[in-house]
């Protein structure tokens, strides 16, 4: 007779938060610490940022009320989403199998077809949500308004207007990003400079010498890196482990950014909420032979999520 492997499985509320956090916290910019994660947002958050003038002021014999403090609110209020997918269970076995008996790059194995196949639609949902992190638009289903909708709608945001990045002006762009910077914020341990992987390869590239030096408009910018490029090692001089920089400020590449485009800002100042604890979490794998005899596995998630920032003023847009 033959073995009829059954995978349905449902978690929800906190028992599905596990399964939630590794989709939505596997994206780049997030798994990389390179935003705030609010973990636990219920409904929504109200984010509290504190400014003030020169608060030391000369002294007096009576109290004086003469510093100004600014209370800047905004809300952090993530939105539901669901995922509905129907997969064939044949397309995974083979793989699944491969994993069982050893002959799989993965270092671990899934407890379950079921968590194997929950972990390949989280995968995609990270995918997702790296895009909505930085692009997302709330008119599109399926996306929230990402750092670049948000920000380019705050009006106190410092704007740098954005040109088509190369080796030979990417030098000149992300020195016109770094002057931008507030003072206040220049220097600040979590201050990053957010890019896109198109000016990460050009700044790789500028670093390398040689061709950005052919170009006579080009050795203006990148001329005092010479002919070789840094520690005169051409274009081998990085490695894909090696953490980038530009002027004292820490570069991060985030494959959510579209092409030509920078954000500069503390990490303190960006904000992800989603709740893991809610109970409208839900991951289900619901495997339909029993119902109609197919090989297909549906798998349906619940979650929520969304972005803000905090002090407009203290963040740089490149767009």
């Amino acid at each position: 007779m033959a073995t009829t492997t059954n995978i349905t499985s449902t978690y929800a509320g906190e028992f599905a938060g596990k399964y939630i956090s590794a989709a939505l916290l596997s994206a780049d910019t997030i798994e990389n610490g390179g935003i705030t994660v609010k973990p636990n947002v219920k409904y929504k958050e109200v984010l509290k940022k504190v400014s003030t003038d020169d608060i030391v002021k000369d002294g007096s014999c009576d109290f004086s009320d003469t510093s100004t403090l600014t209370l800047t609110e905004r809300i952090l209020q993530p939105e539901e989403f669901q995922v509905n997918l129907e997969l064939c269970k044949q397309d995974f076995r083979s793989d699944w199998e491969a994993i069982q008996m050893g002959y799989s790059a993965f270092d671990s194995l899934p407890p379950s077809f079921s968590d194997f196949l929950i972990g390949h639609v989280s995968a995609k949902v990270a995918q997702r949500m790296e895009t909505n992190i930085w692009n997302g638009t709330n008119t599109t289903a399926g996306q929230f308004d990402g750092f670049l909708t948000t920000l380019g709608a705050d009006a106190d945001v410092v704007d740098v207007a954005a040109a088509t990045i190369t080796s030979a002006n990417v030098i000149a762009q992300l020195g016109a990003v770094v002057d931008a910077i507030p003072t206040t914020v220049y220097g600040k341990e979590d201050l990053f400079l957010y890019i896109s992987p198109n000016i990460a390869r050009a700044y790789v590239r500028a670093l390398g010498g040689f061709a950005a030096l052919s170009n006579a408009a080009a050795s203006d910018v990148v001329g005092s890196i010479g002919a070789n490029g840094y520690e005169n090692k051409g274009t081998m001089w990085y490695g894909m482990g090696q953490n980038l920089a530009f002027d004292g400020v820490k570069l991060f590449v985030c494959p959510g950014l579209p092409d030509n485009r920078m954000v500069a800002a503390q990490k303190e100042n960006l904000f992800f909420g989603t709740s893991l604890l809610s109970d409208m979490n839900e991951v289900r794998v619901l495997d339909m032979a029993d119902l109609d005899g197919s090989q297909n596995v549906r798998v349906v998630m619940r979650f929520t999520a969304g972005i803000q920032h905090g002090l407009g003023s203290e963040i740089v847009l490149y767009s």
